[in-house]
């Protein structure tokens, strides 16, 4: 059993943040034979610790509600000062000064983050399971050549996804029932008949499933699902979840080889705890990781660096009329719309009022190196407004690639202080040129589908979202076979310490546009079967 005194605990293991990251490396080390303490600077949200709070009846029957659970639950991270000025221009025309105004920062806003290169919208989540209380729950491999490391083989790639689809519970088969979908399936498909398999149009994978109780409803994944039976307590003593525990900093051994214990704050009781281990896992996402290390005097140069944000292009389109009155005529939803028409005859749409979302993926490839998603979601964005009829909404978005580069970085103040107290992160993120032509390229490419599926919703054209809006920064403790390159090697082990291990997006090493998280998840694995086999528990 994890020893616990007053003010010390000691465990296996200490994994910091809940995320579906840092509950990937609770579990496999738990069923390793490991004693795990995990703790997150958050609030327990739910029953099960780290459960998706879109699982709860109100937001299954109204979508749209949920968005403003999404915006109460994200920190922004980027507080650059009010007095900055304001860069309506293009950013990489436009060149600011800011040692101009010095002295009229005030609020303790961060007087050192150029405006012109910041990630004004990077955020994050404080709570037990992280983002994955409210994600989008996507789970797509990612391309073999172009956004995934060949730092690890094929084969073992190919392992370690199969064991992360079956934590995250990933399906494809979940959505395919639904009226929207097939329409909007059919429709993409008709118009991007150049596509070859497995490039072309088909269903996202996601980490969801339907009830069994209920097959109205569905259950989506949140940490809880991947933590499985140590989320109900089945694990005898061998693993502890702290919610309200912030590590302040990691105390290493004189010789700087070695993590001896970290410092962690309860923000509960106030008072500080000592927790030691034999092992010591960071996984709180590509910002508050790299904080962490910083805080904690672990500086190595590539820290922060390499950071990668994908650009999203946006848009939502009403369908086109046609499309919706074929509906009615089309055998494969007869029996759907029979008895959608007994239960509400004046209604003019032709779509059961619980008819399920799209949720419709065309895959990155060579040719088209950008991720799309076809869907009608919960955003903290693209709302639609009360009087407007959802059933008709498809929303539009194109993820696309930047490119590892040194100079974009997250930074950490020596002199100013977040909100929890530790170093204020300072961004530098700008598309080099190659990237700006990637992504008016996707940007012409989304307009193609939209235009074979409708109308532009007004208030939703065509649009490229604020930088760190896709909330999917990576690359900033990255993965890789050097030193000087590299925060972690291939095992996510931190270079130069015996025992400090990293997961989460900020280790991946190539620029991608799919979704991360499932990758994340993956890298984890490997990580805490490597810290096993050390152990001799695997």
């Amino acid at each position: 059993m994890t020893a616990v005194s007053q003010n010390a605990i000691q465990a296996d293991t200490l994994v910091i943040g809940s995320g579906p990251v840092g509950s990937s490396f609770a579990r496999e080390l738990v069923e390793g034979g490991q004693h795990v303490c995990m703790i997150d600077a958050g609030a327990r949200l739910s029953g099960r610790p780290g459960e998706h709070l879109k699982n709860s009846f109100l937001y299954q029957r109204n979508l749209d509600l949920f968005s403003s659970v999404i915006r109460g639950h994200l920190h922004l991270l980027s507080v650059p000062s009010n007095n900055a000025p304001v860069v309506t221009l293009d950013p990489s025309a436009y060149q600011v000064d800011l040692n101009q105004y010095e002295g009229f920062v005030q609020n303790n806003q961060n007087p050192e983050q150029d405006p012109a290169k910041d990630l004004t919208a990077a955020a994050a989540t404080y709570a037990v399971g992280g983002m994955a209380t409210h994600w989008t729950c996507a789970t797509p491999r990612h391309h073999p050549s172009i956004e995934r490391s060949d730092l690890i083989p094929p084969a073992e790639w190919d392992s370690l996804y199969q064991a992360g689809e079956r934590l995250l519970n990933t399906r494809t088969d979940v959505f395919e029932h639904s009226v929207r979908h097939q329409v909007v399936a059919d429709v993409l498909r008709s118009e991007y008949t150049d596509l070859p398999e497995p490039y072309n149009v088909q269903n996202l994978p996601l980490a969801v499933e339907r009830r069994l109780d209920n097959p109205r409803y569905v259950h989506w994944t949140g940490a809880d699902t991947v933590l499985g039976p140590l989320a109900d307590g089945r694990h005898d003593g061998t693993f502890s979840l702290l919610a309200e525990h912030l590590c302040r900093r990691l105390v290493r051994s004189p010789d700087g080889s070695r993590v001896e214990y970290a410092e962690v704050q309860d923000l509960g009781q106030w008072r500080t705890l000592r927790i030691e281990a034999e092992n010591f896992v960071v996984a709180c996402g590509a910002v508050l990781t790299p904080q962490l290390l910083y805080a904690s005097h672990i500086r190595p140069e590539p820290l922060g660096r390499y950071l990668t944000e994908q650009p999203v292009s946006f848009c939502q389109i009403v369908l086109r009329q046609s499309f919706v009155d074929r509906i009615e005529s089309d055998s494969r939803f007869a029996e759907a719309v029979r008895e959608h028409r007994k239960r509400y005859p004046r209604d003019p749409v032709p779509i059961p009022a619980d008819d399920p979302e799209p949720n419709v993926w065309i895959p990155l490839s060579e040719s088209r190196p950008w991720h799309c998603q076809i869907h009608r979601d919960a955003f903290h964005y693209g709302d639609v407004a009360p009087n407007v009829d959802s059933r008709l909404i498809v929303d539009l978005r194109w993820f696309g690639v930047v490119e590892p580069s040194y100079d974009n970085r997250v930074a950490f103040s020596d002199t100013h202080e977040d909100i929890f107290g530790m170093p204020q992160p300072t961004f530098t993120f700008t598309l080099g040129k190659e990237d700006r032509v990637n992504q008016h390229a996707m940007m012409r490419d989304m307009l193609r589908a939209a235009n074979a599926l409708g109308g532009f919703l007004p208030g939703s054209e065509p649009q490229f979202v604020q930088p760190g809006l896709p909330l999917h920064s990576a690359g900033t403790t990255r993965m890789g076979d050097n030193a000087e390159t590299s925060v972690v090697d291939t095992d996510s082990k931190v270079w130069g310490v015996d025992n400090l291990y990293l997961g989460g997006n900020n280790v991946i090493p190539r620029g991608a546009a799919s979704n991360p998280t499932l990758t994340s998840v993956a890298m984890a694995l490997k990580s805490a079967r490597h810290i096993l086999d050390r152990s001799g528990t695997r």
